[in-house]
């Protein structure tokens, strides 16, 4: 044994000497002279918002501790893998092929540890990062961003979204215990993204109003339901924040009594009424029935500047209204009624187009019915198709679908065989259905009369009725992050298996959105104590008012460090040379131009 073990040291000394012989880079020779090139890109300005927000010091205290024979801990290797999320979204398994194009200090590597990188390392590490999530780690993050970057904690807005997987995945259909810590069950739920043929999780978000950076994340099983989240997701907002006046704005999943008293014992919130609430119906049907005796006021109007034959004027693109007396809700909170014209007009075309989409599957329906091999054999069969291209309309109550029910007769031989003078037939009857369809117009008017409609509810009484629809047309800046979640980062936890590295590479993205929000929040903000209107970020160097870190990271794509090696003289390091724009991006964000990928 000892002998055994004395060989396996010399083994691993003897591949450490030759780690260290390999250096990463592309690499060039002539005439004696070395040149080894490195990718550098935008890793200089994400480092300098990592150090912000003492990542590297948060992550290292909190992950589990690693063995003494790890080679790599796992803290930095989960940094590498962030830095990849937020510069090239490469699978994990590429995680060490995409490493070693880069300087290997940017990724706080030494040559020697590049190698290292693998996908089992990554999972074994995103192991650490699950077995985390249970301590403070993600509250001391969002804590460390609050103090250093000033975060306005007066208004947060929650949704949730879900993330498909491709797969299976049996060993994860049911919650369990893992080492001591529950994980979740990768199931059937309600599909945000419209694929109820995926099994999914549930990624549960809350941003703050001030540039909409993200300050709380959670994830749940595939089939939780939305409106059991929100009471222990404010409970921690409010651990977060150390007090609980902050306005809550989330979507009609909050709108359950008990959630609405929950919060409304200490906190505010605002959310929209649904439809299926009384308060809703019997609304509706007063503006129905009669329409002179709601009473409306002007909340404000949305202009939008146009040009015509070189003269510049506004253009009203939409305008609020409020009922002008408030209601209350069956819960006793303030129950405002609110109408957009832009609204009315999207509500007009989206029943046109669903009335369209199920008047061509009706008819496609009822070609198939009058085939001659026809499957529909039953009324049962037929009434259930009916309803499945009804469910694609807003109000299935918009259309009258009859179907008619007719015996056809037909003959056949009662024997094989060519048939002649004496052949016998047998009668035989066969069900036939026929179906016709007309729109409702009563239902259609009374549709109609609530076009641009939409109700809010909430607990606070000195915000007016401006105040509080301008902090619900707010919520859309979280649709922003999920929006970022599956397009720039292209959340894909598909390539592992167990869920328990899937929860933690969750929280490694939620980690990469708010290094990407920052990166935005402090751009704009530096240009707008700059008074600087734009910059040229698009093609052509067309004007961006609102540069995304997406266009930053992108433009400093192809910047690169090269380091020179000359027989008899001191090694010269060059950093490709930055443009203007370069340069005045740095220079807001506070980044020294001169050490720039050295």
């Amino acid at each position: 044994t000892v002998a055994k073990g004395r060989n396996k040291d010399a083994a691993k000394r003897k591949k450490s000497k030759q780690r260290k012989k390999c250096d990463p880079g592309f690499l060039a020779k002539a005439n004696g002279k070395t040149l080894r090139s490195y990718e550098v890109g935008a890793l200089p300005i994400i480092n300098h918002i990592l150090r912000r927000m003492r990542l590297p010091e948060i992550l290292r205290e909190f992950l589990p501790a690693s063995d003494a024979r790890t080679e790599l801990p796992a803290y930095r290797t989960l940094l590498v893998l962030l830095r990849n999320i937020l510069v090239a979204r490469e699978p994990i398994y590429g995680l060490g092929q995409w490493a070693s194009r880069f300087a290997p200090d940017l990724l706080d590597l030494y040559p020697d540890e590049v190698e290292l990188l693998n996908d089992d390392r990554a999972g074994r590490a995103l192991e650490q990062m699950f077995d985390a999530l249970v301590t403070e780690l993600t509250v001391t993050v969002v804590r460390q961003v609050m103090d250093e970057f000033r975060i306005n904690m007066d208004e947060l807005h929650n949704d949730s979204t879900s993330v498909s997987f491709y797969g299976a995945y049996d060993q994860a259909e049911e919650e369990h215990q893992v080492r001591g810590q529950p994980t979740l069950a990768i199931t059937y739920g309600h599909s945000k993204d419209h694929r109820p043929d995926l099994k999914q999780l549930l990624f549960i978000l809350t941003v703050s109003e001030d540039g909409g950076v993200p300050i709380y994340f959670t994830s749940a099983s595939g089939n939780t339901s939305d409106d059991t989240t929100h009471r222990a997701t404010w409970d921690l907002l409010c651990q977060l924040a150390g007090r609980s006046d902050f306005l809550y704005v989330a979507d009609c999943k909050l709108a359950s009594s008990e959630n609405m008293n929950y919060i409304a014992r200490k906190g505010r919130f605002i959310t929209v009424l649904p439809r299926s609430h009384k308060e809703d119906k019997q609304f509706r049907k007063q503006l129905w029935e009669k329409p002179d005796s709601v009473r409306w006021d002007d909340v404000y109007t949305v202009t939008k500047k146009m040009r015509t034959r070189g003269i510049e004027h506004e253009v009203e693109v939409d305008r609020l209204t409020v009922v002008a007396d408030e209601m209350v809700s069956s819960d006793g909170y303030r129950l405002l009624w609110y109408h957009s014209t832009k609204k009315a007009e999207h509500d007009a075309r989206y029943r046109a187009r669903s009335l369209q989409r199920a008047s061509r599957e009706l008819t496609d329906l009822r070609e198939r019915l009058s085939g001659p091999r026809t499957r529909f054999k039953s009324r049962k069969k037929v009434d259930e198709a009916v309803q499945e291209i009804l469910k694609t309309l807003k109000d299935e109550t918009l259309l009258v679908v009859k179907v008619e029910e007719r015996e056809e007769k037909t003959f056949r031989q009662a024997n094989k065989g060519r048939p002649g003078k004496n052949t016998k037939y047998v009668k035989e009857l066969k069900k036939r259905f026929e179906i016709s369809w007309s729109i409702e117009q009563i239902r259609m008017a009374e549709a109609e009369a609530s076009d641009g409609m939409f109700p809010l509810i909430s607990n606070v009484n000195e915000m007016t009725a401006e105040e509080i629809l301008r902090a619900y047309k707010r919520q859309p800046i979280i649709e922003k992050r999920f929006s970022q979640l599956k397009t720039d980062f292209a959340v894909a936890p598909i390539y592992l298996k167990s869920v328990t590295r899937i929860q933690g590479l969750l929280a490694i993205y939620f980690l990469a959105l708010i290094v990407q929000t920052l990166l935005e929040r402090e751009l704009r903000q530096a240009m707008k104590r700059s008074k600087i209107k734009s910059l040229p970020l698009y093609p052509e160097e067309r004007a961006c008012r609102c540069p995304t870190a997406r266009k930053v990271i992108d433009l400093f794509d192809g910047i690169q460090r090269h380091v020179l090696k000359q027989p008899g003289r001191e090694t010269e390091v060059m950093v490709t040379a930055l443009s203007p724009l370069q340069n005045q991006i740095l220079e807001l964000l506070g980044i020294p131009e001169k050490s720039y990928g050295l």
